[in-house]
């Protein structure tokens, strides 16, 4: 079997984690879908950033939108909701058949609104209303003001995706948004069956803020002690921090409260996998897949990796083995003197930061190719 497809076979869904015009175009995507087994997509203003600055592929839409006249916002919709959108039809099918478990594809709300809950609930109903499709994930971030946000959309029956999760208390805060929005549609007598949401936890990004943390205290003195917990934990935090949240995620879909929303319909919020390719040479190129494998989960690629794990990933249920050892290395990791909760909440305001850079930095990219089309008219 294929071993993308084989993922699946082992109960992980694998969405696919970038967006170009000509991927929709070309069937790049249906043959994804076709020949690995590809269930959904996600979005973010770094990769429609990337796709705008690298290819030609938006250059007609940027003439006939400048030669009339169309402002950045306006284009910048027009752009990324016809992405998501042609996309969302693509994967309809697989929806379908999944019994609208899968088949998704993502969209996100300006970074800029990732600590403003009103703004957040306003831009989501927006994008939900502009998509038009029941296949579509809304993208919000796990911030301590977006986790309001999650609960309320939830609760009005939008797809969300939360994402920018690091910690295992950011995760069971809006996994709790989530519950307590299904459980607010329940009291009122809507459906709750048609209500998808996937909370998405970063991993690469944890263990490189780790090892770069480790690297600053080496330039000090640091005792021989230390220096072993170091070497223990590095290139282990991630997929240790994967693992406990896991451990939460089946805790919380567990017991008389879901099974009173599972016996009405609802769904899990599963937890899925972002920032799932290497960012060190010295580790495996699919050591984020392979080592996070397991039931009722996502992981979301970038081609890349997907290219990869195709070529020589092995599939095994490693996402609950050695839970204890996960234990140990988060214990170890606090005991070198490095604190998790700084390392996370790090993580968060650089997540922010980076999309909100690539946000402006993909603004700026349209207006400059919408001036140079007004140019040549």
């Amino acid at each position: 079997m294929n071993r993308v497809k084989a993922l699946g076979a082992a109960g992980q869904s694998v969405w696919l984690d970038y967006m170009q015009r000509s991927l929709l175009t070309k069937g790049e995507l249906a043959r994804l879908i076709e020949n690995d087994g590809i269930r959904g997509l996600t979005s973010n203003p770094t990769i429609f950033q990337k796709a705008v600055e690298s290819s030609s592929d938006y250059d007609e839409l940027f003439a006939e939108l400048g030669a009339r006249g169309a402002g950045v916002p306006e284009t910048y919709d027009a752009l990324t909701l016809r992405d998501i959108r042609d996309a969302a039809r693509i994967f309809r099918p697989v929806w379908e058949a999944t019994s609208r478990r899968d088949g998704y594809c993502s969209l996100e709300v300006s970074p800029k609104l990732a600590h403003d809950t009103k703004g957040s609930i306003e831009e989501a109903r927006r994008l939900w209303k502009a998509l038009g499709a029941p296949n579509v994930m809304i993208k919000i971030p796990g911030t301590k003001e977006g986790v309001p946000a999650i609960e309320q959309c939830i609760g009005e029956g939008l797809n969300i995706n939360v994402t920018l999760l690091f910690s295992q208390e950011a995760y069971g805060s809006v996994a709790e948004a989530y519950l307590r929005g299904l459980e607010r549609r329940a009291r009122e007598g809507q459906d709750v069956s048609g209500v998808a949401s996937v909370a998405s936890f970063f991993v690469s990004r944890i263990d490189s803020e780790v090892e770069k943390r480790i690297a600053q205290a080496r330039t000090g003195a640091v005792d021989e002690r230390r220096s072993r917990l170091f070497d223990e934990v590095t290139g282990k935090v991630a997929i240790a921090n994967a693992k406990l949240a896991y451990r939460k995620y089946q805790s919380l879909f567990a017991g008389p409260r879901w099974e009173a929303l599972a016996e009405k319909g609802a769904r899990s919020q599963r937890v899925l996998w972002a920032s799932t390719g290497t960012k060190s040479a010295k580790y495996s190129d699919v050591l984020y897949v392979e080592e996070l494998i397991g039931p009722d989960t996502v992981n979301t690629v970038p081609p890349a990796t997907l290219d990869a794990f195709r070529d020589h990933g092995k599939v095994r249920g490693s996402l609950t083995e050695d839970v204890p050892g996960a234990e140990a290395t988060m214990r170890k990791l606090e005991e070198s003197g490095i604190s998790m909760v700084s390392v996370t909440d790090a993580l968060v305001v650089d997540g922010v930061k980076k999309f909100a850079d690539s946000f402006d930095e993909l603004l700026k990219a349209i207006g400059d190719k919408l001036t140079a089309r007004r140019g040549k008219t």
